[in-house]
């Protein structure tokens, strides 16, 4: 159990080797922070946070660097006291930005991962919306270059996802308002796993292979049914090369072995999305469940539809990492999801 005076040495350590990535002395501490100790009384405070696994020292003449214990603790005070990075103007230039560009779910978390990664200079990732249990609305189809499709699905929900799709046949713009026309008034208040099982069936079946329009509007329907599980956003790849935690080779591997498995990503957001928690949530280091993330920290938080949460959006880092500033970004970009969903 740690005293009050061991709880601000290690915080003190904590984010003294947030700042700057060199192993923290005593006599730093001593001059930073203005304690009532000699050094060798912080020495002997740092030597007792080693022993319990807060600290490690890389080098035998080396000070202290936090271990993942010594983040969580710190992440944890942190949250307990309230010690809230001044977000104001975070807040101010994130959601100006964002609003122009609200109406659509992909693009503007698309934008949100990018602004995430610029400001924290960690990777922003989000997952959209599954869109298995939402409800058909309309479609729009627009002709694009080639036999290219460019399609618009609007949900009761309020979620608009957009798709660009590969035909093989020839379309005009007016027969892509027939296909549209066919598929609003065929489709609309269904259930989009409904209509994936109803366009499987119906594929299958003999009948639509005399009618051109129909067999046509199946088909392109089916191809924007095909990934219910969401999207996958992932910005700010330069960003965190440029970090001293990533300097070595080995780490750019694990990063980029990381970045290459969207699944592993979308994996990783699932837990989020899952949560019924509202607050941000924060792993670190050895607290991942997966294998391939144990070297980094993840802060997301949930964005909901309702009470029910729908999606997930965050930043992955370094366990080095501006906690502070992290959490309260990614609070301030969820609440702000979540309030575009509810007004849609």
């Amino acid at each position: 159990m740690l005293d009050e005076r061991d709880r601000e040495v290690l915080c003190a350590i904590v984010q003294s080797y947030i700042n700057n990535p060199d192993p923290v002395g005593s006599r730093f501490i001593t001059r930073k922070y203005a304690f009532s100790l000699s050094p060798a009384s912080i020495r002997n405070i740092m030597s007792d946070l080693e022993d319990m696994g807060f600290l490690r020292q890389p080098h035998t003449s080396a000070g202290r660097v936090p271990t993942d214990k010594g983040y969580r603790f710190y992440v944890d005070y942190l949250c307990s006291h309230e010690h809230q990075y001044d977000n104001r103007a975070f807040f101010y230039e994130i959601t100006r930005e964002l609003e122009s560009i609200k109406n659509d779910i992909d693009i503007l978390l698309s934008e949100t991962t990018k602004r995430l990664s610029n400001f924290s200079h960690y990777l922003g990732v989000a997952l959209s919306p599954k869109t298995g249990s939402a409800t058909f609305n309309r479609i729009k189809l627009l002709k694009h270059i080639r036999n290219h499709v460019v399609t618009v699905l609007f949900t009761d929900e309020g979620l608009v996802r957009n798709k660009v799709v590969d035909v093989d046949f020839d379309l005009t713009q007016r027969d892509l308002n027939r296909i549209a026309s066919y598929l609003n008034s065929e489709f609309y208040g269904y259930n989009l796993n409904d209509i994936r099982t109803k366009i499987v069936r119906e594929m299958s079946e003999e009948k639509i292979l005399c009618d051109t329009l129909i067999s046509r509007a199946i088909r392109i329907c089916g191809e924007v049914l095909s990934s219910p599980d969401g999207n996958i956003f992932i910005s700010g790849f330069s960003e965190v090369l440029g970090l001293p935690d990533f300097s070595d080779v080995e780490k750019i591997k694990e990063i980029s072995r990381a970045m290459e498995d969207k699944h592993l990503i979308i994996k990783l957001l699932d837990k989020f999305s899952e949560s019924a928690k509202d607050e941000v949530q924060v792993i670190i280091g050895s607290e991942n469940s997966l294998t391939e993330m144990k070297g980094f920290s993840i802060v997301a938080a949930t964005y909901k539809e309702g009470s029910s949460p729908v999606g997930s959006v965050g930043v992955i880092g370094p366990t080095r990492m501006d906690y502070s500033k992290t959490i309260a970004m990614v609070d301030i970009v969820s609440r702000f999801i979540t309030k575009v969903i509810e007004v849609k």
